[in-house]
């Protein structure tokens, strides 16, 4: 279980709280008001954000001391942070090694996660010969190989058309259901939760919310997302 335990979390001039837990596996989206903290929230779970007060466990250790690296977490950005200079596989490589000095099993390790996001045959390409959807692709297969208990999505996916973007969130869905992670997704987009999340976290007036049902939240939503969602 993910526990928030009485969070402060400072970002600027800005404070979100948050107390709530979420089980161990679950696929949560995090919606809410532009600038209501939605990244603020997961930044702090990353590490990137530092308490004012409160505390992070995850299965009842506390991450709180912890820097984002000794985390269990990996963390997918919107412009999914690919170094145009590597390969498909050295960027993904990443993933196991910074210095990429893999061994002959981790560069197996390597192509197979690239087979599983559909590149196996593009590995020697450079982010810059590749579509966006391919390149989420890439950042993908690299969370893949960290093969770490927590996912955190800060809209990787904004950018690509509504067909492309489904084709990722799915296959975001069948790595957890195969890795056992606990996904959580940020989103301006109500279809998006619905598609992925089993849950939902608004984040609005300077709280996170424990966690709803998607359905539940969404076909009835606080005053505060009404507005916001029109």
């Amino acid at each position: 279980m993910l526990r928030l335990e009485s969070c402060d979390i400072e970002n600027g001039g800005f404070t979100l709280r948050a107390d709530l837990e979420i089980p161990a596996g679950a696929k949560l989206a995090i919606i809410g008001p532009s600038g209501a903290g939605k990244s603020t929230l997961i930044e702090a779970i990353a590490g990137f954000l530092p308490l004012r007060q409160g505390r992070i466990f995850w299965q009842g250790e506390d991450l709180t001391g912890l820097a984002p690296g000794q985390r269990p977490v990996a963390m997918l950005f919107q412009d999914g942070n690919l170094f145009p200079h590597l390969t498909v596989a050295q960027n993904a490589g990443l993933g196991l090694r910074a210095n990429l000095r893999l061994s002959q099993d981790e560069q197996a390790q390597v192509q197979q996660a690239l087979h599983r996001v559909g590149l196996g045959d593009l590995a020697a390409r450079k982010p810059g010969e590749l579509s966006g959807g391919q390149q989420s692709r890439v950042a993908l297969a690299r969370v893949l190989l960290q093969r770490r208990d927590i996912l955190l999505l800060d809209e990787p996916f904004a950018a690509l058309g509504p067909a492309l973007k489904d084709e990722m969130l799915d296959l975001v869905a069948e790595i957890a259901a195969e890795t056992g992670a606990t996904v959580l997704m940020v989103s301006h987009d109500p279809q998006d939760a619905r598609r992925l999340a089993d849950q939902v976290v608004l984040v609005a007036e300077g709280k996170a919310h424990p966690p709803v049902e998607t359905a539940e939240l969404l076909d009835n939503p606080p005053p505060v997302l009404k507005a916001y969602l029109g």
